[in-house]
């Protein structure tokens, strides 16, 4: 079984292939970008939520853990 391949086709093929590798790294930076930026912004909203809140003074429940959180 003889398969030929003309260069043309070849060359096709490689040029193709690179394209896709370059869109597709393309995406993945595109991806770790958006992720960077969610976990700023997650770890800037858990930093201003996370403040000293004091604890419960009387009553059954908050006087020994922060049940504010």
């Amino acid at each position: 079984m003889d398969i030929e391949i003309s260069p043309a086709l070849l060359v096709d093929r490689v040029v193709q292939s690179r394209q896709g590798s370059v869109a597709e790294a393309a995406q993945v930076h595109v991806l770790k970008k958006a992720m960077d930026l969610q976990e700023s912004a997650s770890a800037t909203l858990l930093n201003s939520v996370a403040g000293s809140l004091p604890l419960a003074s009387g009553g059954s429940v908050g006087t020994k853990v922060n049940a504010m959180v």
